[in-house]
C-alpha cells in the first residue's frame, strides 16, 4: 500500500487538481482514499429529528488513488513511491530525494 492515513498528497488531475490534503481514510478494497476539504459535494437531506436538522449538508467523496501523488516530506515534492528492504522490514522510500518516508 503506497498512501497511509495522515499523508500529505496532491491531487494531479480532476475538478480539485492542484490542492492538497490529509489523507483521513485508505479503502484499499475499492482503491481509494478519503481527503479532507477535497473533491467536496453537496447533498439535500430531509429532517429526521431534532438532532439531524436536514437542509444542504457538504460530506468528501472518494478519490481514486490514481488521481493524487504524495507529497515527501523531505523535499516537499510530489512523488512516487519506492521500497527497500532492510533488516527484514519494507519501509517506503521517496523516488526523488531517496529518503525513507
Amino acid at each position: 500500500m503506497r498512501l497511509k492515513k495522515g499523508d500529505q498528497i496532491l491531487v494531479t488531475s480532476g475538478k480539485d487538481k492542484g490542492r492538497k490534503g490529509k489523507v483521513d481514510v485508505v479503502d484499499l478494497k475499492h482503491n481509494t482514499i478519503i481527503v479532507t476539504g477535497v473533491n467536496m459535494y453537496k447533498r439535500h437531506e430531509k429532517k429526521r429529528d431534532e438532532q439531524h436538522q436536514g437542509g444542504i449538508v457538504e460530506y468528501a467523496r472518494a478519490l481514486g488513488m490514481g488521481k493524487v501523488a504524495l507529497l515527501c516530506p523531505k523535499c516537499g515534492k510530489p512523488t512516487r513511491v519506492g521500497y527497500v528492504v532492510t533488516k527484514g522490514e519494507k519501509e517506503r522510500i521517496c523516488k526523488k530525494c531517496e529518503q525513507r518516508i
